[in-house]
């Protein structure tokens, strides 16, 4: 299965188009979004439909090629190419 990488926000009436950790980014710093209320779904095989929807409250650090999420688990590293929508 192959999914393609793209995120939209509309920021002042224009569609900017960004990629995922540059979106992530926006969310957590611009005063107009909050990354909390964000949902992010990414690729996580075994799971059903090999789908993972993560709630952007659980993110905790924006890396440079990944993003550290809290999980029952424990903390994990989902690189940002593993991502397929965000949504605000």
């Amino acid at each position: 299965m192959h999914f393609k990488c793209f995120a939209i926000y509309l920021i002042e009436a224009d569609l900017i188009h960004m990629g995922p950790r540059e979106t992530l980014n926006k969310l957590k710093w611009h005063s107009k979004f909050t990354l909390q209320d964000s949902k992010i779904t990414i690729v996580h095989r075994g799971a059903p439909r090999n789908i993972r929807i993560i709630d952007g409250a659980d993110i905790i650090e924006l890396g440079h090629s990944f993003m550290r999420v809290a999980s029952p688990d424990g903390n994990v590293e989902i690189p940002y190419h593993r991502i397929v929508q965000i949504e605000v």
